[in-house]
């Protein structure tokens, strides 16, 4: 009880911080990002790094201007990952196609092709790690760590991984490897945080366009408070540019526990309180708007049953393409929703155990996407 009253006044301290968000930002690191990339031989050839692709990051992608074209083919095909969990977190394989109806704008689509199967992740690891919340050997800073390296342990040898952490800016600790040593390293470098801002739209939003291009099961895993201070965009401009990426986000949120524990007692101001429900709301709008999921623990021992529900999700997968009946290229959202139905009734399909007992289940895939722009 001492030790987690220490640390509770030590959280204490940086609270006053949370009712005054918009103050102005520190100053400013000098320095830049670090990638890899691939070596040229004589020949010009790319010389392959050992256990390393050639930075998967790249450059941010730029916005694209209201009046540019978006696609440049005449058929646009859509491609949803699409996982179906039972109460458990566990994934539900065998499910026929027929059992399978997307709508776009609700209007049946026809789908054109489908798959299950396995496959290997490509997560980045988006980490706050602020002076905010992250003060040396705070609760916070300890449960931060606890989910980061949680996360890394449950990995297979055929992941790849990178490590971005957040504070004024986002910064690569790591790219994308199969080696994990690189990301342990890159994790040591989170000990003492440095400046008091937590910019999470300008963060996730661009680890998400750097992603963008990247083929095959891919994700972002955000530990996070879930608070903006002061980031360059809105919250609003964050979710259309997460939804256009196609990068399915799992959410940790943290602090939940201290925050309960401090509201009890009386030591959480309305402000306050107000700016960690909105900070919650934010992480449930990512994880859901993106086709992934969002989890806010209280206690160190439910860890490993989220790392267990997004390496089911992520591993598992329906692979369902369709090419929308409305042809429009008008550049407005188009939203989906995937459903399990009985073909025979087209009722919703109800799925049974071994023991014939039904279970319940929850269908995991983006909201949507923006239709391309007719080229002028």
């Amino acid at each position: 009880m001492r030790r987690f009253q220490i640390l509770a006044a030590a959280v204490l301290a940086c609270l006053p911080a949370v009712d005054h968000l918009q103050a102005q930002a520190g100053p400013k690191k000098e320095g830049s990002e670090t990638v890899a990339r691939p070596r040229k031989k004589a020949g010009g050839e790319a010389e392959p790094t050992e256990e390393k692709i050639p930075s998967k990051f790249g450059k941010k992608k730029e916005a694209i201007p209201q009046e540019a074209p978006s696609f440049r083919t005449e058929v646009l095909t859509v491609s949803l990952d699409v996982a179906v969990l039972d109460n458990r977190g566990q994934f539900i394989p065998n499910i026929p196609r027929a059992n399978f109806r997307v709508l776009e704008d609700n209007v049946p689509q026809q789908i054109t092709g489908f798959e299950m199967g396995e496959a290997p992740m490509t997560v980045c690891m988006v980490i706050e790690f602020s002076n905010l919340f992250q003060q040396y050997w705070t609760e916070t800073w300890y449960q931060t760590l606890t989910a980061a390296y949680g996360f890394l342990e449950t990995l297979k040898p055929e992941d790849y991984v990178a490590v971005v952490a957040y504070d004024i800016r986002p910064e690569i600790l790591s790219d994308f490897s199969t080696d994990k040593r690189a990301a342990y390293e890159a994790m040591s470098r989170l000990r003492i945080a440095a400046y008091s801002e937590s910019n999470l739209f300008d963060a996730v939003t661009d680890v998400a366009q750097r992603m963008s291009d990247i083929e095959g099961r891919k994700a972002i895993v955000l530990i996070s408070s879930g608070i903006d201070t002061f980031s360059k965009i809105t919250f609003s401009k964050a979710r259309e540019i997460l939804q256009n990426a196609g990068v399915p986000i799992y959410a940790i949120g943290l602090m939940q526990a201290l925050r309960e524990w401090y509201d009890a007692y009386g030591m959480l101001g309305p402000i306050a309180r107000l700016d960690f429900l909105q900070a919650d709301n934010q992480l449930r709008t990512f994880a859901k708007e993106t086709g992934g999921m969002a989890f806010f623990p209280r206690f160190y021992g439910e860890f490993p049953g989220i790392f267990r529900s997004i390496s089911q999700a992520l591993r598992n997968r329906y692979y369902i393409t369709y090419q929308p009946s409305n042809t429009k290229r008008d550049g407005k959202f188009r939203r989906i929703k995937v459903e399990l139905v009985n073909p025979a009734t087209n009722e919703p399909l109800r799925i049974t155990d071994e023991r014939g007992r039904p279970i319940k289940y929850t269908i995991i895939a983006k909201s949507g996407y923006t239709a391309p722009r007719e080229v002028e």
